[in-house]
């Protein structure tokens, strides 16, 4: 399978603002290369099957062990265990359980107000899920050739030009002012404005709005635990190095940014969902061979 490389060509102006303030205008052409062959994987069967497996396996072994503190008496008593009891004994007509000093209220028990909890989670819950090598490699290549299918990358809510007729998008040279440099390896400033200009170029600005605003405050505790806003995922850029292209890009909502060597299934089918809108560099599928 072939595909035809973008070549990116960048010339930079200044445009005057109010106060005398300059400011650099990006003017974006996209020009088509050879093209390159891609790697047998793209190339492989679709199964949903094995991604589905291998995303919730990768989900999982990130899982943090979680679990009640262990109860040591009253100098460190574990939650439900925070009362002051006695035991009444036995011969009364009452159940043996433990009750809270001066009252008949029971404490302290699975089924009394404000007891411990009967089975709480345990921290030595193994939370992994055991999967073999050569099913991880089959749902990543699974994976890879969902992304160059059009209907299944659109079905999957991505948004891009209709003048893009082929994917995956393989980015070639870039040239700015007329100087030739390493895509990978651009100079950073105004970077994420330089990337944001040249996804744009490419036909995904639609993508990058559809996650700037779909960002959505989460619902529940995970608000206080650091986790507020839920973005939607956008393009993936898998590079070969993380470099200066990778800083640049990692700034905008919803894209991810990736290393060809640490590519994954749910890199590419985050959710199990395959079908994920994915940019490469020219580096990044020489380096998938």
């Amino acid at each position: 399978m072939k595909v035809a490389v973008h070549n990116i060509v960048n010339n930079i102006e200044q445009d005057e603002l109010d106060a005398g303030r300059l400011q650099e205008v990006y003017e974006i052409g996209v020009e088509l290369g050879k093209k390159v062959s891609l790697p047998d994987s793209f190339s492989a069967e679709i199964r949903t099957d094995l991604v589905k497996l291998a995303v919730a396996s990768a989900r999982a072994n990130r899982r943090q062990a979680y679990g009640s503190n262990p109860h040591v008496g009253k100098r460190k008593p574990m939650s439900g265990m925070k009362h002051s009891v006695e035991w009444w004994g036995k011969g009364r007509g009452v159940s043996r359980i433990m009750r809270r000093t001066g009252q008949r209220r029971g404490a302290q028990n699975p089924h009394t107000l404000g007891g411990r909890r009967a089975h709480g989670p345990k921290v030595e819950k193994d939370w992994s899920r055991k999967l073999n090598r050569n099913e991880r490699r089959l749902a990543r290549n699974s994976a890879l050739a969902a992304t160059t299918n059009i209907e299944m990358v659109s079905g999957r809510g991505h948004r891009f030009a209709e003048e893009i007729s082929s994917l995956p998008i393989v980015l070639g040279d870039y040239s700015e002012n007329g100087e030739k440099i390493d895509i990978e390896a651009f100079n950073l400033n105004g970077g994420t404005r330089k990337v944001n200009a040249i996804f744009e170029a490419l036909g995904l600005g639609d993508d990058l709005r559809r996650a700037r605003d779909g960002r959505k405050i989460r619902a529940g505790k995970a608000t206080m635990r650091g986790r507020v806003h839920k973005t939607p995922k956008s393009v993936l850029l898998v590079v070969a190095n993380k470099d200066g292209l990778a800083k640049a890009a990692r700034n905008l909502p919803g894209v991810d940014v990736v290393a060809a060597k640490d590519l994954s299934a749910e890199h590419l089918a985050p959710g199990g969902d395959l079908g994920r809108l994915t940019v490469f560099t020219k580096a990044a599928v020489e380096a998938l061979n």
